[in-house]
Protein backbone atom coordinates (compact mmCIF):
# COMPACT_ATOMS: atom_id res chain seq x y z
CA UNK A 1 0.00 0.00 0.00
CA UNK A 2 2.76 2.42 0.92
CA UNK A 3 4.79 2.11 -2.27
CA UNK A 4 1.74 2.19 -4.53
CA UNK A 5 0.35 5.30 -2.83
CA UNK A 6 3.69 7.12 -2.82
CA UNK A 7 4.32 6.33 -6.50
CA UNK A 8 0.78 7.42 -7.38
CA UNK A 9 1.24 10.72 -5.57
CA UNK A 10 4.73 11.56 -6.83
CA UNK A 11 4.48 10.29 -10.40
CA UNK A 12 0.87 11.09 -11.25
CA UNK A 13 -0.35 14.07 -9.23
CA UNK A 14 2.84 16.13 -9.51
CA UNK A 15 3.22 15.85 -13.32
CA UNK A 16 -0.50 16.52 -13.68
CA UNK A 17 -0.18 19.74 -11.67
CA UNK A 18 2.88 20.81 -13.63
CA UNK A 19 1.18 20.15 -16.94
CA UNK A 20 -1.92 22.06 -15.86
CA UNK A 21 -0.29 25.18 -14.48
CA UNK A 22 2.54 25.51 -17.00
CA UNK A 23 -0.07 26.44 -19.58
CA UNK A 24 -0.79 29.52 -17.50
CA UNK A 25 1.23 32.61 -18.31
CA UNK A 26 0.68 34.02 -14.83
CA UNK A 27 2.46 31.14 -13.10
CA UNK A 28 5.17 31.35 -10.46
CA UNK A 29 6.94 28.31 -9.04
CA UNK A 30 8.85 28.12 -5.76
CA UNK A 31 10.93 25.65 -3.82
CA UNK A 32 10.58 26.17 -0.08
CA UNK A 33 12.71 24.13 2.35
CA UNK A 34 11.93 24.50 6.07
CA UNK A 35 13.42 23.36 9.36
CA UNK A 36 11.42 23.42 12.61
CA UNK A 37 12.07 22.59 16.26
CA UNK A 38 9.25 21.73 18.68
CA UNK A 39 9.59 21.28 22.40
CA UNK A 40 7.43 21.08 25.48
CA UNK A 41 7.99 23.91 27.94
CA UNK A 42 5.75 22.66 30.73
CA UNK A 43 2.56 20.63 30.93
CA UNK A 44 0.31 21.69 28.04
CA UNK A 45 2.51 24.58 26.91
CA UNK A 46 4.72 24.15 23.80
CA UNK A 47 7.12 26.23 21.70
CA UNK A 48 7.88 25.99 17.98
CA UNK A 49 10.73 27.71 16.14
CA UNK A 50 11.15 27.50 12.36
CA UNK A 51 13.21 28.90 9.51
CA UNK A 52 12.08 28.73 5.87
CA UNK A 53 13.75 29.87 2.67
CA UNK A 54 11.61 30.58 -0.42
CA UNK A 55 13.30 30.38 -3.81
CA UNK A 56 12.04 31.02 -7.34
CA UNK A 57 12.25 27.99 -9.62
CA UNK A 58 9.84 29.23 -12.35
CA UNK A 59 9.32 32.94 -13.01
CA UNK A 60 8.49 35.04 -16.10
CA UNK A 61 7.92 31.81 -18.06
CA UNK A 62 11.48 30.64 -17.42
CA UNK A 63 13.06 28.10 -15.08
CA UNK A 64 15.48 29.69 -12.65
CA UNK A 65 16.86 29.39 -9.13
CA UNK A 66 17.06 32.56 -7.07
CA UNK A 67 16.17 33.53 -3.53
CA UNK A 68 13.00 35.47 -2.70
CA UNK A 69 12.80 35.64 1.09
CA UNK A 70 13.81 34.19 4.44
CA UNK A 71 11.23 33.63 7.20
CA UNK A 72 11.96 33.26 10.92
CA UNK A 73 8.95 32.28 13.03
CA UNK A 74 8.00 31.38 16.60
CA UNK A 75 4.74 29.93 17.95
CA UNK A 76 3.64 29.49 21.55
CA UNK A 77 0.90 26.84 21.81
CA UNK A 78 -1.34 25.96 24.73
CA UNK A 79 -3.40 22.76 24.68
CA UNK A 80 -6.79 23.53 26.23
CA UNK A 81 -8.07 19.97 25.68
CA UNK A 82 -6.56 16.79 24.29
CA UNK A 83 -7.74 17.71 20.78
CA UNK A 84 -7.84 21.51 20.99
CA UNK A 85 -5.21 24.23 21.23
CA UNK A 86 -4.72 27.97 20.94
CA UNK A 87 -1.50 29.62 19.80
CA UNK A 88 0.18 32.98 19.28
CA UNK A 89 2.86 33.46 16.66
CA UNK A 90 5.35 36.05 15.50
CA UNK A 91 7.23 35.93 12.20
CA UNK A 92 9.72 38.18 10.49
CA UNK A 93 10.13 38.01 6.72
CA UNK A 94 13.36 39.24 5.14
CA UNK A 95 12.78 40.40 1.54
CA UNK A 96 14.88 43.56 1.32
CA UNK A 97 18.12 41.58 1.13
CA UNK A 98 16.77 39.44 -1.74
CA UNK A 99 14.58 41.69 -3.89
CA UNK A 100 14.84 45.14 -2.37
CA UNK A 101 11.22 44.97 -1.15
CA UNK A 102 9.83 45.74 2.27
CA UNK A 103 10.48 43.36 5.14
CA UNK A 104 7.41 42.17 7.02
CA UNK A 105 6.44 41.57 10.63
CA UNK A 106 3.57 39.10 11.03
CA UNK A 107 1.49 38.45 14.15
CA UNK A 108 -0.73 35.36 14.28
CA UNK A 109 -3.58 34.16 16.50
CA UNK A 110 -4.71 30.54 16.05
CA UNK A 111 -7.30 28.01 17.18
CA UNK A 112 -6.98 24.33 16.21
CA UNK A 113 -9.22 21.33 16.79
CA UNK A 114 -8.70 17.73 15.65
CA UNK A 115 -10.83 14.61 15.55
CA UNK A 116 -9.60 11.04 15.01
CA UNK A 117 -12.49 8.55 14.89
CA UNK A 118 -10.35 5.84 13.26
CA UNK A 119 -6.91 5.89 11.60
CA UNK A 120 -7.59 9.19 9.80
CA UNK A 121 -7.22 12.42 11.75
CA UNK A 122 -9.26 15.46 10.71
CA UNK A 123 -8.16 18.97 11.63
CA UNK A 124 -9.80 22.40 11.53
CA UNK A 125 -7.60 25.47 11.96
CA UNK A 126 -8.68 29.12 12.16
CA UNK A 127 -6.10 31.89 12.01
CA UNK A 128 -6.12 35.67 12.08
CA UNK A 129 -2.99 37.54 11.03
CA UNK A 130 -1.65 41.06 10.88
CA UNK A 131 0.97 41.52 8.15
CA UNK A 132 2.81 44.72 9.00
CA UNK A 133 5.15 46.62 6.67
CA UNK A 134 6.21 50.28 6.55
CA UNK A 135 3.57 51.09 3.93
CA UNK A 136 0.50 49.22 5.23
CA UNK A 137 -1.03 46.62 7.53
CA UNK A 138 -2.92 43.72 5.96
CA UNK A 139 -5.44 41.81 8.06
CA UNK A 140 -5.82 38.21 6.95
CA UNK A 141 -8.39 35.59 7.95
CA UNK A 142 -7.68 31.90 7.25
CA UNK A 143 -9.52 28.60 7.56
CA UNK A 144 -7.82 25.25 6.85
CA UNK A 145 -9.22 21.74 6.73
CA UNK A 146 -6.61 18.97 6.86
CA UNK A 147 -6.42 15.18 7.00
CA UNK A 148 -3.47 12.97 7.88
CA UNK A 149 -3.08 9.23 8.24
CA UNK A 150 -0.37 6.54 8.33
CA UNK A 151 0.31 4.67 5.11
CA UNK A 152 1.01 1.42 6.96
CA UNK A 153 -1.51 0.13 9.46
CA UNK A 154 -3.57 2.30 11.78
CA UNK A 155 -0.77 3.68 13.99
CA UNK A 156 2.32 5.65 12.97
CA UNK A 157 5.50 3.94 14.15
CA UNK A 158 9.15 5.04 13.75
CA UNK A 159 10.41 4.51 10.21
CA UNK A 160 6.93 4.50 8.65
CA UNK A 161 5.42 6.97 6.14
CA UNK A 162 2.25 9.05 6.40
CA UNK A 163 0.21 11.43 4.24
CA UNK A 164 -1.01 14.98 4.93
CA UNK A 165 -3.54 16.77 2.73
CA UNK A 166 -4.99 20.24 3.29
CA UNK A 167 -7.40 22.75 1.77
CA UNK A 168 -7.31 26.39 2.91
CA UNK A 169 -9.23 29.57 2.11
CA UNK A 170 -7.87 33.05 2.91
CA UNK A 171 -9.30 36.57 2.95
CA UNK A 172 -6.95 39.59 3.04
CA UNK A 173 -8.18 43.13 3.70
CA UNK A 174 -6.31 46.42 3.96
CA UNK A 175 -7.21 50.09 4.00
CA UNK A 176 -7.80 51.53 0.52
CA UNK A 177 -7.33 48.07 -1.05
CA UNK A 178 -9.91 45.70 -2.50
CA UNK A 179 -10.37 42.42 -0.58
CA UNK A 180 -8.23 39.53 -1.84
CA UNK A 181 -9.40 35.90 -1.82
CA UNK A 182 -6.93 33.01 -2.05
CA UNK A 183 -7.26 29.22 -2.11
CA UNK A 184 -4.56 26.64 -1.34
CA UNK A 185 -4.49 22.89 -1.94
CA UNK A 186 -1.58 20.76 -0.73
CA UNK A 187 -0.47 17.17 -0.33
CA UNK A 188 2.66 15.85 1.33
CA UNK A 189 4.20 12.48 2.13
CA UNK A 190 6.19 12.29 5.36
CA UNK A 191 8.34 9.81 7.22
CA UNK A 192 8.56 9.34 10.97
CA UNK A 193 12.31 8.64 11.06
CA UNK A 194 12.38 8.08 14.82
CA UNK A 195 10.55 9.30 17.90
CA UNK A 196 11.72 12.89 17.39
CA UNK A 197 12.43 13.49 13.69
CA UNK A 198 10.04 13.81 10.75
CA UNK A 199 10.79 14.55 7.10
CA UNK A 200 8.10 15.72 4.64
CA UNK A 201 7.96 16.50 0.93
CA UNK A 202 5.12 17.43 -1.39
CA UNK A 203 3.43 20.12 -3.44
CA UNK A 204 1.08 23.02 -2.84
CA UNK A 205 -0.99 24.80 -5.47
CA UNK A 206 -2.33 28.30 -4.80
CA UNK A 207 -4.80 30.48 -6.67
CA UNK A 208 -4.22 34.01 -5.41
CA UNK A 209 -6.74 36.84 -5.79
CA UNK A 210 -9.10 34.51 -7.66
CA UNK A 211 -11.97 37.04 -7.69
CA UNK A 212 -9.92 39.46 -9.81
CA UNK A 213 -9.69 39.51 -13.57
CA UNK A 214 -6.23 37.94 -13.52
CA UNK A 215 -5.76 35.45 -10.66
CA UNK A 216 -2.22 34.30 -9.95
CA UNK A 217 -1.23 30.63 -10.11
CA UNK A 218 1.50 29.60 -7.69
CA UNK A 219 3.09 26.17 -7.34
CA UNK A 220 5.29 25.21 -4.37
CA UNK A 221 7.69 22.32 -3.99
CA UNK A 222 7.83 21.76 -0.24
CA UNK A 223 10.50 20.00 1.81
CA UNK A 224 10.71 20.14 5.58
CA UNK A 225 12.39 18.56 8.57
CA UNK A 226 10.88 18.68 12.07
CA UNK A 227 12.73 17.94 15.28
CA UNK A 228 10.77 17.33 18.49
CA UNK A 229 12.78 17.58 21.69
Amino acid sequence: MTMSFTKWFLFFIFPMLMGTVQAQENLTGYWQPQFAVNYQVAGSYFHNFSVANRNYIYDDEEFTLKGRQLDLAHFSKLKIQDNQSVALGVQYRFRNNFEGKENELRLTQQYNITNKPFAIRYGHRVRTEQRITNSMTIHRFRYRFAVDFPLIGEKLDPGEPYFIGAFENLLSVAKNNAPQYDTRLSGQVGWQLNDGIKFQMGVEYRIEDYSSGLPQNVLFLLTSAQLSL
